[in-house]
């Protein structure tokens, strides 16, 4: 693919296929859990620390997703979104962003409209066929199996060398 990654400021996820496995497990009171990988938070502090944003865009809404974000220190977080491609654009026109410098992973249809949006776009491995023409990065990783920190890798390569780590 020949998308200059460098350029990315604006990092944009869903949740439930890529953050997560896409289980909703679900008790008498509503949603009781989410499983999220230790590897993807780290990836999304070294973002932060390469002053990129990191932005979390889902359909569902959840305390879970709330409490998981500000342990790994996202602050821009919209959920119970319908059109996802008009909460990106909002957010490239916040921060003055092009498309070229925002990027968005996403695993189903229901992000269709903001992967159109953004300069650069990535998919699980388990993602939905029909997203795929749309999808600049195919990665290799599945849903809830660290392909948020694999795209992060990939928009870090270059940007940021493991030697460099401190302590976040």
């Amino acid at each position: 693919m020949n998308k200059d990654l460098s350029k990315i400021r604006l990092f944009a996820m869903d949740v439930d296929g890529t953050l997560t496995d896409g289980k909703i497990y679900m008790g008498e009171n509503g949603e009781v859990m989410k499983s999220f990988d230790v590897k993807d938070g780290l990836g999304i502090k070294l973002l932060i620390a390469q002053n990129i944003i990191p932005a979390i865009i889902t359909g569902r809404r959840s305390l879970i997703v709330e409490n998981r974000c500000r342990e790994i220190g996202i602050t821009e977080i919209h959920q119970g979104v319908k059109k996802k491609d008009t909460v990106l654009r909002a957010l490239m026109d916040k921060y003055h962003l092009s498309p070229e410098e925002t990027a968005y992973i996403g695993d189903d249809i229901n992000d269709l409209s903001a992967i159109r949006e953004a300069g650069a776009t990535f998919a699980p491995a388990d993602c939905a066929r029909q997203i795929l023409p749309f999808i600049d990065f195919p990665l290799t990783k599945k849903a809830g199996d660290c392909p948020v920190r694999e795209a992060i890798d990939l928009i870090l390569d270059g940007r940021f060398h493991a030697e460099d780590f401190s302590a976040i």
